[in-house]
């Protein structure tokens, strides 16, 4: 029988462990408000037919073709919602501050 090898862990590896610890995915009390919704909510577009929301244009362009295909597609008209309401999906993916 022989003896089990030591587990070497490379710098990225180390590294990308720390990053997943120490970065905000928008649970808890920071992402409470993102996940009910909030004033903007999480996602930035809103369709402008069917409120349906999105989180960029290239989604709600896909969504308009599925679901108003007899519609043109005018990326104007959709709905900025962080630009009316002022704010963006705070807390999500953002690293948290540690005191040094």
């Amino acid at each position: 029988m022989g003896k089990a090898k030591p587990a070497k862990h490379t710098a990225k590896e180390i590294a990308m462990k720390v990053a997943e610890a120490t970065t905000n995915k928008g649970g808890g009390k920071s992402g409470l408000e993102d996940r009910l919704g909030g004033k903007a909510g999480h996602a930035k577009f809103q369709c402008h037919i069917c409120k349906q929301p999105a989180p960029d244009l290239k989604s709600m362009q896909m969504h308009h073709e599925s679901r108003h295909p007899k519609e043109p597609w005018e990326p104007e008209k959709c709905h900025d919602m962080h630009a009316t309401h002022g704010c963006t999906t705070q807390g999500v993916a953002v690293r948290g501050s540690k005191k040094k």
